[in-house]
């Protein structure tokens, strides 16, 4: 951790709510990134976070920009910045919501057009900012306030669905290891193009858990398999540390699933169906890093 710059540009006294994992991966985010760098946040619950004006919580430019239009904003002002001879970073910061639902297609389109951009997306799986309503990334038996018997369906693949835009760079990341995280953005960054970074952000209100074991909470993703650490780059597959032991001796699901109040009373057939998802994910990622087909 003591490669992490000191300098912060997610202030203090931010509007998160206590425990929040996504202001966490914000503040490694923008120390990766530095000060020349403007953010493109949607609707999110990043929208709230960062204050109202003029007493924000961000010491570098934010664009606020409507919920399906994320990263076709980005697109323009990529080349406008590069038209300049300018290098600002030009990031959209963007919740699942906005990612795996309503912006997928300005998404795809930016990404088709090889915008010089990062796109992140912070997944708490369900819409955080107005209630925690059911998204495309809520897994299968979560129970949302749209969901209140558990969702039926699983959650989107969505980087498979980026994956098939042969980006230069993607990769995953979580919360609960911020090195990683921040190691991963700089070298997002130091790559030309669209690059993409998945980062799991649990939700404390909305997972039900209590707010001191959100990092917790993001380990046992990890080792349980249930979220796989890895970087794309140039098509080649590289599963990072913590997954690659989490891949041979995992801990087992229901440790994670029993900290979280969204899968109370979750059937043993939607948990046997989950647990057969991430095998099968797993198994996989682990036969393409190995030079499988």
């Amino acid at each position: 951790m003591t490669a992490i710059p000191k300098e912060e540009y997610l202030l203090k006294c931010t509007s998160a709510c206590a425990g929040c994992s996504s202001s966490l991966c914000l503040r490694y985010v923008t120390k990766a990134a530095g000060p020349d760098t403007v953010l493109v946040v949607p609707a999110c619950c990043t929208s709230v976070i960062q204050g109202i004006y003029p007493n924000t919580a961000m010491d570098i430019p934010v664009y606020n920009i409507a919920f399906a239009a994320a990263a076709a904003c980005a697109s323009g002002m990529s080349n406008a910045f590069r038209a300049l001879e300018r290098d600002t970073n030009v990031i959209v910061y963007a919740g699942d919501g906005g990612t795996v639902d309503i912006g997928i297609q300005a998404l795809s389109g930016a990404f088709e057009r090889g915008t010089d951009f990062l796109y992140i997306c912070y997944d708490n799986e369900a819409y955080g900012n107005t209630g925690m309503q059911r998204s495309g990334a809520t897994p299968l038996g979560a129970r949302t306030t749209t969901t209140p018997g558990g969702k039926p369906t699983p959650k989107k693949d969505l980087d498979r669905i980026v994956e098939a835009h042969n980006p230069p760079y993607m990769a995953t990341a979580c919360s609960a290891y911020p090195l990683d995280l921040y190691k991963k953005v700089k070298k997002a960054l130091s790559i030309e193009g669209p690059k993409f970074i998945h980062i799991l952000a649990p939700c404390p209100p909305g997972w039900r858990y209590s707010s001191e074991k959100t990092v917790e909470m993001g380990k046992l993703a990890v080792k349980t398999g249930s979220w796989v650490l890895y970087e794309r780059e140039n098509g080649a597959l590289t599963i990072n540390g913590p997954s690659k032991a989490a891949m041979k001796k995992p801990l087992p699901l229901e440790d994670y699933i029993r900290g979280q109040g969204r899968f109370k009373g979750i059937t043993p057939e939607a948990l046997e169906e989950m647990r057969r998802q991430i095998q099968m994910t797993n198994a996989r990622l682990s036969r393409e890093a190995e030079g499988i087909c």
